[in-house]
């Protein structure tokens, strides 16, 4: 079985996010470290080279394939940054409403969050967290 990529490390997040070449996405990457760390109670770490996580849980998928993620997380990506979400119920519903952005399975893409309702960006956040911990609760 392949092992996941995306494990949490070491490499400190102010100085990943001060290296952002972009001066919109460092600055919204700043403040997206203040969001998600005031939602989930939780500090920001590093998983794999680009993703910015909070918390964690452990997943164990009926194929037996099982690791770590981080309960929340967004990459400031060259094009975009990139907010990664379950796929909850009500979860295109909450999109129809974020404002300016692309989505893929899991993935929603978004150039700078003055493009969107960080309300609704707090409510996707909290739908997705609550989903994946209900689904992976703590044994």
């Amino acid at each position: 079985m392949a092992e996941i990529k995306t494990k949490a490390t070491e490499v400190n997040v102010t100085e990943f996010i001060q290296k952002v070449d972009n001066e919109v996405k460092r600055n919204d990457s700043f403040q997206l470290v203040e969001f998600f760390k005031m939602i989930t109670g939780c500090e920001a770490k590093m998983w794999g080279p680009t993703i910015i996580g909070f918390g964690n849980y452990h997943y164990k998928y009926d194929s037996g394939h099982e690791g770590d993620m981080p309960i929340a997380a967004f990459s400031p990506r060259k094009d975009a940054i990139v907010f990664y979400f379950a796929e909850f119920k009500n979860r295109e519903q909450l999109l129809e409403k974020l404002g300016k952005h692309k989505s893929g399975k899991a993935c929603v893409y978004v150039k700078k969050l003055e493009d969107i309702n960080l309300s609704i960006l707090e409510e996707l956040t909290r739908a997705s967290i609550h989903y994946i911990s209900s689904k992976y609760p703590d044994k």
